[in-house]
């Protein structure tokens, strides 16, 4: 390796150092605000490191990473969404018996494998990233220790995520059986030059679509999802709302672009683009429907955020139809920065309610009043989920806007159907909630709210309507980093 190739990994360098440093803290000084500040020092050293990172250029690590702007865009939104959540599980485990201080090595350890799910061009560094990612996630599933809910939570997530990793490995092996290659470009070579109606093939990729389709909780493959998001603590759901699903996003579009998976030019890749349609629709139409029958936020926003992967699906899919594949890639960063954004700033405002001086509040009904009593917190939940049904000037609007705007040039007509009736049914159900926080004299939780909750929520809610209201920025950075990536075999 070269100093070149050093520094194009700066930022997964500084983040390794980081978790080391933190480790080693925890192991001989146990302190809650030290680790806390360790945690945020290593994140924000990650995302200085990600400016020499970028001055190396696009530049291949082995043939298994890749380390671009692409890569780039999203470690950065890895790590802001790890402070963030570092902060909120601070205030959300305080006073809460069991060891805390692990909590953050797990966070780090979890950004780190999502890093690495981003830059992968190679089925190893893909599975390696997964797994850094998934297990770490399965110890963050079960805090607090003394409550049978997360551990309850973290065993699903177990079976559900070890399934979707066999299958996923499977159709990596089967993968390999009819070409030969592991890494991305190297499958697109074999799609220039091969069968691509070859039946291994086809079953590999039928497989590796399953798998990841586990990983999303794509519709039939959500299982226990819901469960676990009602089940893990607030700041976790968050976390794996935000976080897991785009870091499995990241990989999969990056293996879509490079390994010409939905180009439709040839036979064999017509039934993957039919099969990757049909899970789309199902979780437009099914993620929403099942939405309205929740009575708790947790699990209303699991079948919300089913929802929108299945939206998301819309940019993938113009891959193989659009004669500018850099407006899909574009389509699916713009929709990607604008959910995170307020998914996360929905799930702020959950785990600031349910502080351990609290407990636990996932009742729609225990959101009653909630604007009498704490307007702040409502506002900003507000403003998340009128963003997540699309309203206009708010980030979701303008992530959906894009996608329709794909979707037409695209011609997927069926898709955009099921895009314009689910949105229409999600509408219901978030007004729902924000109906019951504007109900006079009813109970709100009586709640001590922290400084840094506060803040992190109105930061979170201020992105939300910036992005809906100027995305320009957002726009051409999105653009550049389409242009950029690597767009031919």
């Amino acid at each position: 390796m070269t100093a070149l190739d050093f520094q194009a990994l700066a930022p997964h360098l500084t983040l390794t150092g980081g978790t080391l440093v933190v480790l080693l803290a925890v192991s001989f000084w146990r302190s809650r605000r030290t680790t806390l500040a360790l945690t945020l020092l290593s994140l924000t050293a990650a995302f200085i490191a990600l400016w020499p990172g970028l001055d190396a250029g696009p530049r291949a690590v082995t043939p298994l990473l890749m380390l671009d702007a692409y890569a780039a865009f999203f470690n950065g939104l890895f790590i802001l969404i790890g402070a963030v959540t570092a902060l909120l599980v601070h205030r959300y485990l305080q006073g809460r018996a069991g060891s805390q201080e692990e909590f953050h090595v797990l966070l780090l350890v979890a950004t780190l494998g999502a890093m690495t799910l981003a830059s992968a061009q190679h089925f190893a560094a893909l599975l390696l990233g997964l797994e850094i990612l998934s297990i770490s996630l399965y110890a963050m599933v079960a805090y607090p220790e003394e409550d049978n809910p997360p551990l309850e939570a973290a065993l699903k997530y177990l079976v559900l995520s070890g399934v979707g990793s066999t299958v996923m490995l499977f159709g990596m092996a089967l993968i390999y059986h009819a070409t030969g290659a592991l890494g991305f470009a190297e499958l697109a070579a074999f799609v220039a030059t091969g069968d691509r109606a070859d039946l291994w093939l086809t079953a590999g990729q039928v497989l590796f679509i399953i798998g990841i389709a586990f990983k999303l909780s794509l519709i039939p493959f959500h299982m226990w999802t819901p469960d676990v998001y009602q089940g893990a603590p607030a700041p976790v759901t968050g976390y794996l709302a935000t976080v897991s699903k785009a870091a499995a996003f990241a990989v999969l579009l990056r293996f879509a672009v490079d390994a010409r998976l939905l180009d439709l030019s040839g036979a064999g890749a017509v039934p993957v683009a039919t099969l990757f349609a049909v899970i789309a629709v199902l979780s437009m139409v099914v993620g929403n429907v099942l939405a309205l029958l929740q009575d708790s936020v947790k699990r209303l926003l699991a079948y919300s955020s089913i929802a929108h992967v299945g939206y998301l699906m819309i940019a993938l899919l113009v891959l193989g139809v659009l004669p500018n594949e850099a407006m899909a890639v574009e389509t699916a960063l713009m929709f990607l920065a604008g959910y995170l954004a307020m998914t996360l700033a929905a799930f702020a405002v959950v785990s600031e309610l349910s502080a351990a001086a609290v407990g636990e509040r996932d009742r729609i009904a225990e959101y009653r009043g909630l604007f009498w009593r704490h307007p702040l917190l409502a506002s900003v939940l507000t403003a998340a989920l009128l963003s997540l049904a699309g309203i206009p000037l708010t980030a979701g609007f303008i992530a959906k806007f894009y996608l329709f705007a794909a979707g037409v040039e695209g011609a997927l007509w069926g898709l955009l159907w099921a895009m314009i009736v689910g949105s229409a049914i999600s509408i219901y159900y978030y007004l729902k909630i924000v109906f019951a926080m504007t109900v006079r004299g009813a109970d709100a939780p009586a709640i001590p709210a922290s400084f840094a909750g506060l803040a992190t929520a109105t930061v979170l809610g201020v992105v939300v309507l910036a992005l809906g209201i100027y995305p320009t920025p957002l726009i051409e950075l999105a653009s550049d980093i389409a242009q950029g990536l690597r767009l031919t075999p």
